[in-house]
């Protein structure tokens, strides 16, 4: 939970300093990228601060009404994050993008400026804040990545796709896609100005707004569909479940395992329950304290099962 919320952190700071910058460039030269840049990172910051919510929703004792606690709460907030920060801030990247590309001198790519600049005359100004985001961006990219490869290294899984489709831990996994896209928003925007610049046409600088719109509003989609199996009750995944089952088999006394489930309750926190059954000769005084050696071999088997339900048959 730590090392999430020091992620977050990064990538909070990092987006609201590029926020800031990007818009007073926007406001200097007109620039339709330098506004998409901006509605991006306004949406990123607003993407941390309700992480930051989520992380400390799903700290929360587990009560009578929510029995396995609140870790689902990252869940709902990453999902919340996809749907109405990225999905609004792309379309509106989008139609801006479009509107100038139709109408240079309305739809950002035209006069307005702010003290008299004129909209590409200080293409210098969205250079150094594209560069200084680029640099802003790197230090939160890292500090993502790292978490995500100490998690692949763990968990032995093939490499980033893997993890993108099997993690429970939706913060670290929406603050690197977020990270990444965000590089990916700065180098096009730059290239985008550049050219602009460069040709004196402006049409580079208004399909820049629309490329990253476009990438915003497809990283939302697949965003929510990946918080979309954790909020609908993913199990752990199969090759996890046969380890766990093989912790059961392998208990001496235990004859066979019925019934045999798992689902993530939160980010890395899983669920574990089984129908058992046990040697009929064994004492039924002594089926607690196996029951309970079960419970702590499945928990050092993985250390994301923190819950453990067993029922015994004879």
């Amino acid at each position: 939970m730590a090392s999430n919320r020091s992620v977050v952190i990064a990538a909070l700071i990092a987006n609201g300093s590029i926020a800031v910058l990007k818009f007073i460039g926007f406001l200097l030269t007109g620039s339709p990228s330098m506004l998409s840049e901006t509605y991006h990172s306004i949406s990123d910051t607003g993407n941390q601060v309700f992480l930051l919510i989520g992380i400390r929703y799903s700290g929360k004792e587990a009560s009578r009404a929510h029995p396995f606690g609140y870790g689902k709460a990252q869940f709902f907030y990453s999902f919340l994050v996809s749907v109405l920060l990225f999905g609004i801030a792309g379309w509106e990247s989008l139609k801006h993008g479009y509107n100038a590309i139709l109408h240079p001198a309305h739809g950002g790519g035209g006069t307005f400026s702010l003290l008299g600049y004129g909209p590409y005359n200080a293409v210098w100004v969205n250079v150094a804040v594209l560069l200084a985001a680029i640099g802003f961006e790197t230090y939160a990219f890292k500090e993502a990545f790292a978490e995500l490869r100490r998690q692949i290294d763990e968990y032995g899984w093939s490499g980033l796709v893997e993890a993108f489709r099997v993690t429970s831990d939706v913060t670290t996994l929406t603050a690197f896609t977020e990270d990444a896209i965000a590089l990916a928003g700065a180098a096009i925007a730059l290239v985008g100005v550049v050219l602009t610049e460069v040709t004196g046409n402006h049409v580079y600088d208004a399909v820049g707004a629309v490329v990253i719109g476009l990438l915003l509003m497809g990283f939302a989609l697949a965003l929510a569909w990946e918080n979309k199996r954790l909020l609908l009750g993913e199990s752990l995944t199969p090759d996890v479940e046969s380890k766990l089952q093989d912790v059961i088999r392998t208990h001496e006394g235990v004859r066979h395992v019925d019934h045999f489930r798992t689902m993530f309750v939160g980010p890395g926190r899983g669920l574990v329950t089984a129908d058992v059954s046990f040697d009929p000769a064994l004492a039924t005084d002594d089926l607690d304290d196996d029951i309970r050696e079960i419970e702590e071999k499945l928990k050092a088997a993985d250390d994301r099962v923190r819950i453990v339900y067993l029922e015994p048959e004879l």
